[in-house]
């Protein structure tokens, strides 16, 4: 039997995961968490063998929280739910410490068979997420400057150019306006831009979002 916890912060989504998952016998649901001082408290307390993990939840952002649960059960599987199909994205939180990343759309369809692999020691990843690791990997001079951002300052960036205020972003992640403020101009710093039309062209160039449809 593989156990599981899962975190996301809409009940909604939760339910509707459960419902997918209890229709298999080999899965077990022992626990859901809505923020990341919940799944850690269900890592501290309970005994599970794969965390399904929201990365958009509030508060501490999804990879520090991958870190945090692999520095205090380092033989836990954690498997990554997403809405972010970009594959830095899949990358930071593989090098973070998960085993697997799935979007939220796949999930239908890959969830179960996910689980069971990464419960069984395997790896879940795309073909290219898998690439970009092999590649990464190798001596290079350089980076597209996107790969040198924190995964703080990439967070703060994916959401300026998904068009979020800085006020925003600062509610939904729990930080002050000022810490926002100071980690944009951090990342605009590092990325040699000007202003947030910058950032969202870069993010259009380097496919890091989807271009915005234009009205015939």
């Amino acid at each position: 039997m593989i156990r599981v916890v899962i975190a996301d912060d809409h009940t909604i989504v939760r339910e509707g995961l459960k419902q997918l998952l209890q229709a298999s016998p080999d899965l077990d649901i022992v626990g859901e968490a809505r923020d990341g001082n919940e799944v850690l408290q269900r890592v501290r307390e309970t005994e599970f063998d794969v965390l399904l993990l929201d990365m958009s939840m509030p508060g501490k952002s999804g990879m520090e929280l991958i870190r945090q649960v692999k520095t205090e059960k380092p033989k836990l599987r954690v498997l990554v739910l997403s809405m972010h199909q970009e594959h830095q994205y899949a990358v930071r939180a593989i090098k973070a410490g998960a085993s697997g990343y799935l979007t939220k759309e796949s999930a239908t369809t890959q969830l179960v068979s996910a689980i069971r692999k990464v419960a069984g020691g395997g790896a879940f990843i795309t073909a290219e997420v898998a690439e970009q690791l092999a590649l990464g990997a190798m001596p290079q001079v350089g980076g597209p400057p996107h790969a040198a951002l924190s995964d703080r300052e990439y967070q703060v960036f994916h959401l300026l150019v998904s068009g979020r205020g800085v006020s925003e972003i600062a509610e939904q992640l729990k930080l002050s306006v000022k810490t926002v403020s100071t980690h944009k101009a951090r990342l605009m710093e590092k990325m040699g831009l000007a202003n947030q039309a910058d950032l969202i062209r870069y993010a259009i160039r380097h496919r890091l979002i989807d271009e915005p449809d234009v009205a015939p």
